[in-house]
């Protein structure tokens, strides 16, 4: 039987290899990524989250169709986050993830374009009737469900915003499902942000942007996820902008979101920033530990596999991030107690789970203080990874290093692998850096397509930490040392 899996799995990166190509294949999935096919999903396990959003984006209708090759069924495509894959990775691999995600989006056109993927999608999976409210999001499900029943009426724009994994997307999709079965005469678009900016660039490129005016300016409803990728574009949030101003004049509604405030989001235009503050902006936080159970309970019906209450809870109670986080632990105990035949009791889950628990609270806070801080400053979170040392880069990586160690458990070694194999003698300069910034008052500078920009950085590092729901540090509680 473990032989059968194992061919199975092999099949599945074969499958995989040769729909995206070999290259892609390696950089992405090689040594970075683990599979486990169960009855009814494939499991997909990655090192962090900017690696799984990356693949969840561009290669899950690849993935789908090698799973169907393989077992001959429509299988669901999950994610989970698991930190020591990282171990494994090359010391390089980030410098080309980095590398590829920024020089290629002429190469992302193409191919989408190739592939019929700029058109609006058929289906979508978030439901609002799937989501589960609680404290965390009532407010953020309240306002999704006011713009599907009556869009253009209120709450317009929409701008929803929160840590990844708690249902951004969710929401956004299940607007959209809405407006479908509500008012299916309505011209709508669901599109992430890098999406978007993608079909410009082919637009721009091959005389084609009165098509593309057409796509978006006369849509009764326009939906962009991911907005913070627009960050460091000036040209595609210039275009953006005039979209925006079309819709908006005409009475029609936008909805967006995002990992951060529209404030947060480094390099946003002032115009922008603008604009989306006008409207509804609200946040979601971590879900409680109410809503987390009651996400457990309907995944586990979803699977159609009984799961104890004294399992839901164990889970629940030692993941605490996100909705992605729990549904992975979750999946991985299901996988585990249908391919070893036992039944899922509160041993199995300590056992199955055990290894995952000690690393996830340093690493997903450590994760989440990365993307933050990357958002802010215009960057990719695999930038913080690289050897390069520009001044917005290293000023980045500073902040970043120095939240780590003020709100996570990590040691200096710990920050340093995480943060692209970095030195621990790097880590710890680049905290002493921060400490004194903060402690002699000095005003942090980095740079901009729009020029050096400065600030105040005890209010840029109170802001990061408001956003990502810590208790403010001060200088004097970091050790740098």
């Amino acid at each position: 039987m473990l032989s059968s899996i194992a061919d199975s799995v092999c099949q599945f990166e074969n499958a995989i290899a040769s729909r995206i190509g070999a290259q892609d294949y390696k950089l992405w999935f090689k040594n970075a990524t683990r599979f486990t096919i169960a009855d009814e999903f494939v499991r997909l396990e990655v090192p962090n989250v900017f690696v799984g959003e990356w693949i969840e984006r561009h290669f899950m209708p690849a993935l789908q169709d090698a799973a169907e090759e393989v077992t001959s069924k429509r299988l669901e495509i999950v994610f989970s986050i698991d930190p020591t894959i990282a171990k494994e990775l090359r010391r390089k691999q980030p410098d080309s993830q980095s590398k590829f995600a920024a020089d290629n989006p002429e190469r992302l056109a193409r191919k989408r374009k190739k592939a019929g993927a700029v058109a609006v999608p058929q289906t979508l999976q978030g439901r609002l009737n799937d989501f589960i409210v609680g404290d965390s999001n009532r407010l953020a499900a309240s306002c999704a469900k006011a713009v599907a029943e009556a869009p253009c009426t209120q709450f317009n724009p929409l701008f929803i915003h929160g840590g990844s994994g708690l249902g951004k997307t969710h929401l956004l999709q299940g607007i959209c499902n809405e407006l479908q079965d509500r008012h299916p005469g309505l011209r709508w678009k669901y599109v992430s942000g890098e999406d978007f900016t993608n079909q410009f660039v082919y637009a721009v490129k091959n005389g084609e942007r009165d098509a593309f005016h057409q796509r978006f300016r006369r849509l009764d409803v326009l939906v962009i996820d991911d907005v913070h990728f627009f960050a460091n574009k000036r040209a595609t949030q210039e275009e953006f902008l005039h979209t925006f101003n079309a819709i908006d004049a005409s009475g029609k509604q936008v909805v967006m979101a995002s990992d951060a405030h529209p404030k947060l989001i480094g390099h946003l235009s002032e115009h922008l920033v603008s604009r989306f503050i006008a409207g509804m902006v609200v946040k979601i936080d971590s879900p409680d530990h109410a809503t987390r159970v009651g996400v457990l309970q309907k995944r586990a019906a979803k699977l159609n596999f009984e799961v104890r209450p004294e399992v839901i809870e164990y889970i629940a109670a030692n993941f605490q991030a996100n909705v992605r986080e729990l549904e992975g632990a979750l999946l991985k105990l299901v996988a585990l107690a249908r391919l070893s035949g036992e039944p899922l009791t509160l041993p199995l889950a300590h056992r199955g789970l055990g290894d995952l628990i000690a690393n996830t609270v340093p690493v997903i806070k450590l994760t989440d203080i990365e993307s933050a801080v990357s958002i802010f400053f215009g960057l990719a979170p695999a930038d913080l990874h690289t050897s390069r040392k520009t001044r917005t880069i290293a000023l980045a990586r500073g902040v970043a290093m120095y939240l780590a160690r003020a709100h996570t458990a990590m040691s200096f070694p710990e920050i340093g692998r995480f943060m692209g194999n970095k030195n621990h003698s790097t880590v710890i300069l680049a905290c002493r850096r921060i400490k004194n910034i903060l402690n002699n008052g000095q005003i942090a500078k980095w740079m901009t397509p729009a020029g050096e920009k400065e600030g105040n950085l005890v209010e840029i590092i109170g802001q990061l930490e408001e956003q990502l729901g810590l208790k403010s540090s001060s200088a004097e509680q970091v050790q740098t040392s």
